[in-house]
């Protein structure tokens, strides 16, 4: 991987830090936080981003941006990342929760810029304005919502995140009710405290985000087979309800 690491260059007193990185497949970082706000892209693959508050699915072409002193783990599925941990003080209107934003092409050829600097005393003027002009590209970014909730009752979560892993259309709520020891009502009641919506549209939504990891690499068929959908209209429009774009934008 790629240095300096953002710990090795925290303390630089550019208010803009670009640090790139190359990840194996399927490399996870575990929680941790940073003091700066971070713009997480990834130039290449597939990044899956996990809070206590939720998932967040980020694939090609998209970004995620991440408050400062915000504990989160990473999957990275065989990506190359520009990053950009930015000064809080820089951005007062960055967001107070992870947020999904599609990067314009004009904002990746400047995180392309920025990730070939090399971290000088002094910023020259070119510098100056590719940071300012990202910035600005940033304030105005479009957000994508590509998250899911995540429950915070230890049981409920566990069974949420292996279902990220391996979803699947047969699972039911009396499945999971007899997992977890519950009656369908309390397992219900439970969510809709929790997390604001049902346990069966959660799992909707779940099945949607998943499959923004194959829908880089395979055909909406394939996808719509793989997931367990009758055919790929079923899984394009279940798509669409959720995300509010269709599968083929993301491919």
């Amino acid at each position: 991987m790629r240095t300096p690491a953002i710990d090795d260059v925290d303390s630089h007193p550019w208010q803009v830090l670009p640090v790139g990185t190359r990840y194996p497949p399927d490399t996870v970082l575990p929680y941790h936080r940073h003091r700066r706000a971070q713009l997480l892209y990834g130039s290449t693959g597939v990044m899956l981003v996990e809070t206590q508050e939720g998932s967040w699915t980020v694939p090609t072409h998209q970004a995620v941006l991440i408050p400062a002193g915000t504990d989160h783990l990473v999957r990275f599925l065989d990506v190359t990342t520009w990053s950009l941990y930015i000064e809080p003080t820089s951005v007062p209107w960055w967001p107070d929760r992870c947020t999904v934003i599609t990067v314009t092409p004009l904002l990746r050829e400047l995180l392309r810029s920025a990730d070939s600097f090399e971290l000088a005393e002094s910023m020259s003027s070119h510098q100056h304005h590719v940071f300012a002009l990202a910035l600005l590209e940033l304030q105005r970014a479009s957000a994508v919502p590509l998250e899911v909730p995540l429950p915070r009752d230890p049981a409920l979560r566990q069974a949420c995140t292996d279902y990220l892993e391996h979803p699947s259309l047969r699972l039911s709520n009396r499945d999971w009710a007899q997992q977890m020891r519950m009656s369908e009502r309390s397992l219900d009641r439970a969510f809709r405290t929790q997390i604001g919506m049902s346990p069966a549209a959660w799992r909707t939504r779940a099945r949607v985000l998943v499959s923004l990891r194959l829908l880089s690499t395979h055909s909406i068929t394939h996808v719509s087979e793989r997931l367990g959908y009758s055919s790929p209209a079923a899984f394009s429009a279940a798509f669409s309800r959720e995300i509010g774009r269709a599968p083929s934008t993301f491919q």
